[in-house]
């Protein structure tokens, strides 16, 4: 794939990457979701992307270097797409990036958590994610326990909520 470079402003380069609807999104998904499966990224999405479109960017986010793919040992029919350092050092931008959507744009409280808790949680959380990621998509060593990966905090973070806002919640039923 042959890509058009504008200039060689840094900026321009990184919006030619990700000035798209939708890449940020599917990187979204791998990092904080932990989907890895084309099914799981075309229906696990708020956004509802289309099937057409989520190939035309996985295709491309491969050859930009930011994914690759492989055949998944555990169904001959799947594939496996892996995240690769390129991808995994943008933690960092996309934290800074759900904190000012936070300040700025209307976010629901359910949606907006895990960018509120990273956040909070700052560069120490950030490398332990990153981390975290290495080892699920690179395969390198981690001592973390699988429940008390950042990313389960973050989905604890969200469920609480959910859990808090949920008809009924807090109401007590012997009162």
């Amino acid at each position: 794939m042959s890509i058009d470079r504008r200039s060689g402003c840094p900026i321009n380069l990184s919006l030619e990457v990700f000035g798209d609807r939708w890449s940020l999104i599917i990187l979204r998904d791998m990092i904080f979701g932990g989907k890895r499966h084309f099914r799981d990224l075309l229906n696990g999405s708020l956004e509802r992307i289309a099937s057409n479109i989520l190939a035309d960017r996985l295709k491309r986010l491969m050859e930009l270097g930011m994914l690759t793919r492989a055949d998944d040992p555990t169904h001959k029919q799947k594939a496996i797409y892996s995240l690769t350092e390129m991808a995994i050092t943008l933690v960092p931008i996309l934290a800074h990036l759900g904190a000012w959507g936070r300040v700025w744009l209307p976010v629901s409280e359910e949606l907006s958590i895990r960018a509120e808790l990273l956040e909070k949680g700052g560069p120490p959380m950030w490398e332990k994610f990153m981390d975290e990621l290495r080892h699920e998509h690179l395969g390198t060593p981690s001592n973390t326990p699988p429940d008390a990966t950042v990313r389960a905090s973050l989905q604890a973070g969200y469920e609480a909520v959910v859990a808090r806002k949920a008809p009924g919640a807090g109401c007590d039923p012997d009162a």
